[in-house]
Formats: C-alpha cells, sequence, structure tokens
C-alpha cells in the first residue's frame, strides 16, 4: 500500500483529559501557527515527531517494543516543550527549567536530571498514518493521559503553536462545523470518537477494548462521491467523510 510513498517519520501525540464533574470531560488543544508545514492554522493534540535521542532512551529502558516506548517518550518530551506539562513525569523538581533546556537543544534525558519517567500513565489509543502522496508522512501514536491533579497551567510555547485551550470535544467540533476552527482528518475522527466519553475512565476503557490497529484512510466513491474512509470496527462513531470536505494536514 505504501510502496510508492517515502519513508513515515515516526510520531506521537497527547490527548490530555482533565476530567470535570456534571460535564464531558475538557482536553487540552494547540492551534498550530499558520507558518508550519504540517497542519498550518489547525487545533492539533500536543505531540510531534520521535527524536533519535526518544529512541536511545527507549533503548535503555529493556523495552518489550522499543517503537511503542521511544513513541511513549517522545509524546512526553513534546507535551513539555510546547504547553509546558510534564505529565508522565516523576520528580521533576522545575518543569519550567527542563522546557527551556529542550528548547535549547538539551538532550531530553539530560534535561529529566534525577527525574523518572512513568510511561504507564499514557495509554495507547490509536495509530494513524496516511495512504496519500504528501511531502511529511508521518506515523503518528495517539495516547491518553488524565492532567494531574497539581499540573500547572500549559502555556504555548508560540513557535510551532501560537495558542492552547481546554474545550470538550463535541464542543470543538461544533466550532470546526461552523468554519470558526480548523481540523485535520485524523483530529476530527479522533474528536468524535472522544465525544462518546463521559470522563477519562470510560476513555481509558474503551481505548483497551479495541485493539490498536495502523489506521490509513483510503479513498472509497460512494453514491458518486469520493469518500475518505477508515475500518469500521476500531470504536470510531463515523468512518467516512465526502473528500471535497477534508482537510489531510
Amino acid at each position: 500500500m505504501f510502496d510508492d510513498l517515502s519513508p513515515a517519520i515516526p510520531a506521537a501525540t497527547l490527548v490530555i483529559l482533565r476530567d470535570s464533574a456534571g460535564a464531558p470531560p475538557e482536553l487540552l488543544m494547540v492551534e498550530r501557527a499558520k507558518a508550519m508545514a504540517f497542519a498550518a492554522g489547525a487545533l492539533v493534540f500536543p505531540g510531534g515527531r520521535v527524536d533519535p535521542g526518544d529512541v536511545a532512551l527507549a533503548g535503555t529502558m529493556q523495552a518489550d517494543d522499543t517503537d511503542d516506548t521511544a513513541a511513549r517518550i517522545a509524546a512526553i518530551r513534546e507535551t513539555i516543550e510546547e504547553v509546558g506539562l510534564a505529565i508522565g513525569v516523576c520528580g521533576l523538581t522545575d518543569i519550567a527549567a527542563t522546557r527551556a533546556d529542550l528548547h535549547r537543544g538539551v538532550s531530553f534525558a539530560t534535561a529529566l536530571g534525577d527525574a523518572t519517567l512513568d510511561l504507564d500513565a499514557l495509554v495507547p489509543f490509536a495509530r494513524w498514518r496516511p495512504s496519500h502522496a504528501t511531502t511529511r508522512i508521518f506515523d503518528t501514536r495517539f495516547y491518553l493521559a488524565r492532567l494531574p491533579v497539581d499540573a500547572p497551567a500549559p502555556v504555548a510555547d508560540q513557535t510551532e503553536n501560537v495558542r492552547l485551550l481546554w474545550t470538550g470535544a463535541a464542543a470543538i467540533l461544533a466550532e470546526a462545523d461552523a468554519g470558526r476552527v480548523t481540523l485535520i482528518y485524523p483530529t476530527r475522527r479522533n474528536l468524535e470518537r472522544l465525544a462518546l466519553f463521559g470522563d477519562h475512565a470510560e476513555a481509558v476503557a474503551q481505548a483497551r477494548a479495541y485493539p490498536v490497529r495502523l489506521i490509513s484512510p483510503h479513498v472509497e466513491r460512494r453514491d458518486g462521491v469520493d469518500h475518505l474512509c477508515i475500518p469500521d470496527d476500531l470504536g470510531y462513531p463515523t468512518t467516512a467523510e465526502p473528500l471535497g470536505n477534508v482537510m489531510r494536514g
């Protein structure tokens, strides 16, 4: 399926849920700068590519699945860099200093100091890889995480991302339908799935009930209209959308 495409870039993203009494959980999203090559101006979850340092750090952990471990590390590191939240990190005393070190190019292993990683704080949710020809092809793993009760207020990095917001999944989908925000196809499908859940525990339960299988959207012609489609057995309530409506990243 992918023989005619460039090699995929491993990437990871973190879906952070903040439970709210009597209401659906809020999700942390960031708005990509319009100058970015990928998903310019779109709302996405914090994340980015898996760096060689993430792979090297994963190699020291004697993990059964080094690729998954490296992706979890990348999701944690990118979340610190992009929004200043250290989720999945234990014993980190100065998040701001760690974030500044990462922005200066210090390796994550060095920036962590005596802090340790709790990779089990991240729950595998999905994995997406486009099948269309594009300049950058990302093989992205999505993880769920709960916002710690003592977490500081997140702050956008003002480089890759220009703002952030806490929002319910249904609310941001309504904003997209009204044309006030932009969502790329994987983000929209994942938000529709996340809108099913009343709290973090429900999201985790559903995530564990479905296998994390690589999703590669494909085009099907339905009633004379091309649709971009995904499998219908992975927990997503919507599995097709007219191709003309889609922003693919």
